[in-house]
């Protein structure tokens, strides 16, 4: 029996109910994945370069920026590899790496979330004493926490997803190795596995989405009692940004589970969206709806045309 517990690799079955689009959706991913990059990527740059924006809010905001280049890098490049006809193939340690990337940088960003959160509730609600409140120590411990709290998630959920043996087949029906697509290869009761991943996984994204509830509930009553429409008017634009990137990420999560019975496709099509499209909205959104980080860009831009130019 040992013999035959010992996989050396997985087979990657891709997007559910997708045969034959291979080329189609090689193309598509092709083109989002460098946009992804590269949007990302600008932001950071247009926050690092202006002195204007290193501001908590902004500090934030880049570290987002590193986590959406990151985040969809775990499971993309693999996607496109096989996409392109190459092997499907991932080794045993490949795929329990990917497997805990994939959780360890999806509740990481959950965490930076609520921590934006938490930090616009302070510049609307105690504008006065917003710097005191938000100083260098204390956005650093907030984020050091976030990383904590997402290693030790990815840390828990891989730990016991591969304790279990795994005897074949090997084929993963899905695009990466996620829990619910490995769980069922093992040869061996998965069922405290499963209940593992489910708690913990919804146990976070509850208590996340509840704290970013609760810090826009008191934005929302801080904004209402703005009697000038241009000081209601300013308040809101500085949290319009990041609401609108919060529900694209939190969105496909409470899909998710709020399906009845689970749907392989609806799953993965949401995940793509959730790994994939959230991180390249994420670069849109900022650029196109924050006006210090566009003039940001103009100015590195005209900086890189004048310079390429002398």
């Amino acid at each position: 029996m040992r013999n035959h517990t010992e996989l050396n690799e997985f087979i990657l079955l891709g997007i559910p109910q997708t045969e034959g689009l291979e080329t189609v959706l090689l193309v598509i991913f092709s083109f989002i994945y460098p946009l992804t990059l590269l949007g990302n990527l600008l932001i950071l740059l247009a926050i690092v370069s202006s002195s204007t924006l290193h501001t908590p809010m902004y500090f934030f905001l880049g570290l987002l920026s590193i986590l959406d280049m990151l985040f969809p890098s775990v499971t993309c490049p693999k996607m496109l590899f096989y996409l392109s006809g190459q092997s499907r193939a991932i080794s045993y340690k490949g795929c329990a790496v990917q497997l805990f990337f994939y959780h360890f940088l999806g509740s990481t960003e959950g965490c930076l979330y609520s921590v934006m959160a938490y930090d616009r509730f302070v510049a609307i609600c105690h504008p006065l004493r917003y710097m005191l409140i938000m100083r260098p120590g204390v956005c650093v411990g907030l984020v050091m926490a976030a990383w904590l709290v997402g290693c030790l998630q990815a840390t828990i959920l891989t730990s016991f997803t591969f304790q279990l043996p795994y005897c074949g087949p090997s084929w993963v029906d899905h695009f990466f190795c996620d829990i619910p697509a490995v769980l069922p290869l093992a040869c061996a009761d998965s069922s405290l596995a499963q209940r593992v991943g489910s708690t913990n996984v919804g146990f976070l994204a509850l208590m996340l989405w509840l704290s970013v509830c609760a810090s826009y509930t008191r934005i929302g009553i801080a904004i209402l009692r703005i009697r000038s429409a241009e000081g209601r008017q300013k308040a809101f634009s500085t949290c319009s940004a990041h609401l609108t990137a919060i529900l694209c990420a939190f969105g496909p999560v409470i899909i998710i589970y709020l399906q009845p019975t689970p749907n392989p496709f609806l799953g993965a099509m949401v995940q793509i969206l959730n790994n994939i499209v959230s991180p390249m909205l994420n670069s849109l959104i900022y650029s196109l709806r924050n006006k210090e980080v566009k003039s940001s860009l103009k100015r590195l831009f005209y900086k890189v045309v004048f310079t390429a130019v002398d």
